[in-house]
């Protein structure tokens, strides 16, 4: 209800009253959790009587001008006239003028066995209307559309079968005129924040889904998007904003900031929403023709070799403008079992925004050989398709030997190259692992290389480090090589035959082998070599200061660090 606290905001929606306090909940937030504040700000309000709702509609949906000194009814269903005769209650003119209370959200959506005036939708203003009889049976329980074939037009309420890729499965739909189709889209705003836990009737979730977020089902939310800005809040919404208030108690306000949906399904999703910002430019409504530039019809996407029950993954670029509904996505032919997509539906304001969206696809052969399928992208309001041919090869799951790094060859202060023995099987490629020991720890990188040698760059004299090989091909690695390590002073060669262990313990260093007789090297954290213990037996001790020590020997698989606390 307005109080004397109520402030004018000229720069909003065209001089609408309401309390600063109001909104204040919904300042700071952004997409799911803007809506849920949206929810909170607005749901309590005072619950109507359902055969008392032309009592107050006769405040809040009647024309400003008199018709013959009477009132007219506004309603949004058809041009007929109808008015409120002398000594003519607001009931008894509805009765008269066999006018009906209308839903603009269908009641059919969310009946629970016969009752559907368990929730306070059954009542709320904001989605109840007054409506020519005619034109509210013809509408039904359908879901808002775009009409292609009309079976019903008055002038200004079309009903028939919907324009492809809108309805969201239904056979028909209610096309309001271009005047209303702003205000009936943000009634539906209102409904999906206020009564996102309604249960809606799974052979009726043409437009809604019982989730918290977005409620909306992605085409219907873009419909209702462009709906809005192609009819911008009007001075009746307005009106009948403070009016509703006045009657039952609480706002719609998406009549009271117009680009509030934007902020929640739109194009404006990852912004934060600030009330001072309100009342700029409003996002401009798609004028031109859909159009889908990528991928081109026909083209091909190839996944190359995938080891059977491997993962191949590559992306596809969709680029275009102008869609006016989601893009529809579905995998086909043969072999679509071995492609898969992680969405089924695009939201146009996905591409619209940025002009382009990164679709990923995954390859995964279940059986040897070749295999395709087909991408078919449609919807979007767009009156074609576009297809995309999918294929890739599935090959046994590969075997490979064990290889055998080797000595480095050209050894300078500042660089080597490793070299190692070529896979006996066909091979994609190489991976190099150089380790660094340092008194910071041991850092190693990763290289790749398609020749049996590679050059190192970026070595530093002081700081031993180390290299080892294995061999990859369909995303399968072969076992590690043996370690060659690059001393600070020279090259030491280790093989990893044998198995051994050092423990640190207090003061040194414990061995732990299954044999006797092993030797090992001593190096510091500069890579200085400092002892070279030999003949040692499981359970040998080593004393050592504190400090960190590098530890090679041809009975470890790599140099190993380690750290002796006081």
């Amino acid at each position: 209800m307005l109080t004397a606290a109520a402030v004018s905001i000229f720069a909003l929606s065209g001089y609408a009253e309401y309390d600063p306090a109001y909104y204040a909940g919904l300042e700071g937030k952004k997409r799911e959790t803007l809506k849920a504040a949206v929810k909170e700000a607005v749901k309590s309000h005072r619950q109507l009587v359902y055969m008392d709702l032309p009592n107050y509609w006769q405040y809040s949906d009647v024309y400003p001008e008199l018709v013959d000194g009477k009132k007219r009814w506004w309603e949004m269903y058809s041009n007929a006239v109808y008015t409120i005769g002398w000594n003519q209650s607001a009931k008894g003119s509805f009765s008269a003028n066999k006018m009906q209370r209308e839903h603009s959200v269908p009641k059919s959506w969310w009946k629970v066995g016969n009752d559907v005036e368990y929730t306070p939708a059954y009542t709320d203003m904001w989605n109840l209307y007054p409506s020519d009889g005619e034109a509210n049976m013809a509408k039904s329980n359908y879901p808002l559309g775009p009409v292609a074939t009309a079976t019903f037009d008055n002038g200004c309420t079309k009903v028939g079968v919907p324009v492809y890729g809108y309805g969201g499965g239904a056979g028909s739909v209610f096309e309001p005129d271009d005047e209303y189709k702003g205000d009936f889209a943000r009634s539906f705003f209102y409904m999906a924040c206020v009564y996102d836990d309604i249960q809606w009737q799974s052979r009726y979730s043409w437009m809604f889904i019982k989730s918290p977020y977005p409620t909306l089902q992605p085409w219907a939310y873009e419909m209702l998007l462009q709906w809005a800005r192609q009819d911008q809040v009007s001075q009746k919404e307005i009106l009948r904003n403070d009016a509703v208030e006045a009657s039952q108690g609480n706002r719609n306000p998406f009549v009271d900031f117009p680009e509030l949906a934007e902020y929640i399904w739109g194009t404006r999703t990852s912004e934060v929403f600030r009330i001072a910002d309100q009342g700029g430019a409003v996002t401009p409504p798609i004028t031109g023709d859909p159009e889908l530039t990528l991928p081109v019809n026909d083209e091909w996407l190839d996944f190359g070799e995938v080891a059977l029950s491997g993962l191949g993954s590559s992306w596809l670029v969709l680029k275009g403008k102008n869609f006016t509904a989601p893009l529809s996505v579905r995998v086909g032919g043969n072999d679509k079992d071995m492609f898969s997509i992680p969405v089924r539906s695009i939201p146009a304001s996905s591409i619209n925004t940025t002009g382009e969206y990164m679709l990923p696809i995954q390859y995964q052969p279940t059986a040897l050989g070749e295999h395709t399928a087909t991408l078919s992208i449609y919807d979007g309001g767009m009156d074609t398709s576009v297809r995309v041919n999918l294929k890739g090869k599935a090959m046994p799951i590969p075997t490979l030997s064990r290889l055998t790094a080797l000595t480095p060859v050209d050894v300078t202060d500042n660089a080597y190259t490793a070299v190692w023995t070529e896979s006996p099987e066909p091979v994609d490629y190489y991976i190099v692992y150089r380790t660094r020991y340092s008194a910071d720890g041991e850092e190693t990188d990763e290289y790749e290389s398609t020749s049996t040698s590679l050059r190192i760059e970026g070595r530093d004299p002081a700081v031993a480090e180390s290299y080892s090989v294995c061999s990859s091909r369909l995303g399968y690695l072969s076992p590690r090589s043996n370690t060659v390590l690059i001393e600070t002073s020279g090259v030491g060669y280790i093989s990893a035959e044998a198995s051994i262990q050092v423990a640190c313990v207090e003061g040194g260093l414990r061995i732990l082998t299954p044999r006797d007789g092993v030797g090992i090297e001593i190096f510091d954290a500069a890579g200085r070599l400092i002892a070279r213990p030999a003949g040692l037996s499981h359970g040998d001790f080593i004393p050592l200061p504190q400090g960190v020590y590098i530890i090679a020997s041809p009975s470890l698989p790599m140099p190993v660090k380690a750290c002796i606390a006081e």
